[in-house]
């Protein structure tokens, strides 16, 4: 059984990151993808907000509540993302689904975790400087999601949270090589 690699998307672009993610559980991997909000989309706040509220108006003409449920949270819309690109109608491509695993922030099993990045997504790779780049979080808050906040704040605390363990960790280490050079 493969290793799950757990991918912080913190600074990759929403469909390269997810066509690379397609490709790896389609090929057996488990993937988790964490800090969702943090995903950059390249174009002005007005144009992809506009392009999404567009996407969220499609419905069935016949009764509206019918239709394709449309996710407002940034994980979601990775997934989705993800989906489309994946055959997930075929069993193969259900089975892929299953190994995909989407996540706003850091939770509890993932945050003791090495996490990696994929250099073929990054923003500060593919898109030019100076163009304009949305983060999915502001874009997603826009346009219905409520729990931009509350994910903010628990990032903050797992972010002191981790740096506390850091330094810990830093002055054991020093603490470590001062005794072995004594003895």
């Amino acid at each position: 059984m493969p290793q799950t690699v757990v991918v912080d998307c913190r600074g990759h672009m929403l469909g390269r990151l997810a066509s690379i993610v397609a490709k790896q559980v389609l090929s057996g991997h488990h993937v988790v993808c964490v800090r969702c909000e943090d995903i950059v989309l390249s174009g002005g706040m007005v144009r992809q907000k506009a392009k999404f509220e567009r996407f969220l108006r499609k419905r069935s003409v016949t009764n509206p509540r019918r239709g394709a449920v449309k996710f407002r949270a940034p994980s979601k819309i990775l997934w989705r993302t993800v989906r489309g690109m994946v055959p997930h109608k075929t069993a193969r491509g259900a089975a892929a689904m299953e190994r995909v695993k989407t996540f706003e922030g850091v939770p509890a099993p993932y945050d003791k975790v090495k996490r990696m990045v994929i250099p073929d997504a990054l923003k500060v790779l593919r898109l030019q400087q100076g163009h304009k780049s949305v983060r999915l979080g502001d874009m997603a808050a826009q346009c219905g999601w409520k729990h931009n906040e509350v994910v903010a704040e628990l990032e903050a605390k797992r972010k002191a949270k981790s740096a506390a363990f850091y330094q810990a960790k830093k002055k054991a280490i020093t603490l470590r090589r001062k005794a072995e050079a004594e003895a």
